[in-house]
């Protein structure tokens, strides 16, 4: 009756399931059967899609794609989920993202829209929601926007210092994830210690 297919349900109709999102589709599954802790807040929640992403030194990670309806759902439990389903792959990094739509702007060959496109959909703010996504829960202080001589744009994201413990071993992760997101070159760093 319940079984793991339940717990994935592709944004588009007739695709596939892969047989990678099958197994965290899986995970997810034998999470909510078996941990009491997680199991009346996993039983409503599923995904839409998982992708594995290789990082520059080889190590590999997942991201996990979410509902965004269910996305303060999935915060609320991500600290214990993602530990559990790092145990479960083996060490390997868990993000979760929501999936969340980008809107073309009205030009010449799009003006159908009746509705002003609302400022959630445009391409800047989308990209700075996946960038929170990423680093939940650290929480990101301050960013910058380093503009080389070639013209090509690095961001530079600097993260809660007092999370610093909990993710200082995914920076890495973070940066490849949102490169294979958004196509944009980010380094994540933790701000100075102020001295007194």
């Amino acid at each position: 009756m319940f079984t793991a297919r339940k717990k994935i349900q592709p944004s588009i109709k007739g695709r596939k399931v892969t047989p990678f999102e099958q197994q965290v589709a899986q995970a997810l599954f034998d999470l909510e059967a078996n941990s009491s802790e997680l199991k009346t807040e996993l039983r409503e929640l599923h995904i839409l899609a998982a992708k594995e992403v290789t990082t520059a030194d080889g190590a590999k990670s997942i991201v996990i794609f979410v509902p965004f309806t269910l996305l303060k759902s999935f915060h609320r439990i991500q600290t214990r989920l993602v530990r559990e389903l790092e145990k479960k792959f083996s060490g390997r990094h868990v993000v979760i993202v929501a999936q969340r739509r980008i809107l073309r702007k009205p030009g010449k060959n799009n003006r159908k829209s009746l509705q002003k496109r609302p400022r959630s959909r445009t391409l800047t703010a989308v990209h700075d929601a996946v960038l929170e996504d990423v680093v939940y829960p650290t929480e990101i202080v301050g960013k910058r926007t380093r503009v080389r001589l070639d013209g090509s744009r690095l961001l530079k994201v600097y993260l809660d210092r007092k999370d610093q413990q909990n993710t200082e071993y995914k920076l890495d992760t973070f940066a490849t994830v949102y490169r294979k997101l958004t196509g944009k070159q980010v380094v994540f760093q933790y701000p100075p210690q102020q001295q007194e």
